[in-house]
């Protein structure tokens, strides 16, 4: 696996509450390229819990909404908003968990929406969490103009 430049970094207001460093509330995901998949691994803590011991539901949409969108910054190589996302919780989440796997992959692209599919794992490799987004994506040219958007490269 190779690590993802984040190229906010630096960027005045950058303040992202999923992968900005800096965001005490954040929570701090890095992302590294895997063949066609994007990861990232994440430690929960206690603080983002809904029931004892358990990782809020919000949490985890949250988590794989941030994967879905380094998804398609790094495999599509644009900005883009979520549309519509479906969640499919299937086993409850410890945040005593040493560390999650969270994966992403774009199952499918017409014109300016793209399908990503995205999944939280826990230690045993069981599957958590699975989400299905669909992302309105913008022009290159537009992703630039109006958001800033760099190109999202790998880390020498």
């Amino acid at each position: 696996m190779k690590k993802i430049k984040n190229p906010w970094i630096g960027k005045e207001g950058y303040q992202c509450i999923g992968c900005c460093p800096t965001n005490e509330a954040g929570l701090k995901m890095e992302f590294y390229e895997d063949g066609e998949e994007i990861v990232s691994l994440w430690k929960p803590q206690a603080r983002y819990q809904g029931w004892i011991d358990v990782l809020h539901g919000g949490i985890q949409a949250l988590l794989l909404d941030e994967m879905s969108g380094w998804v398609v910054s790094r495999k599509l190589q644009t900005a883009a908003v979520t549309a519509k996302m479906e969640l499919q919780y299937k086993k409850s989440i410890s945040t005593n968990e040493e560390c999650l796997e969270i994966r992403g992959k774009v199952l499918n692209q017409r014109r300016n929406l793209a399908e990503i599919e995205a999944c939280i794992y826990n230690g045993k490799k069981e599957l958590c969490c699975r989400a299905v987004s669909t992302f309105f994506c913008l022009s290159k040219e537009k992703a630039v103009a109006e958001m800033g958007f760099e190109e999202f490269v790998l880390e020498d």
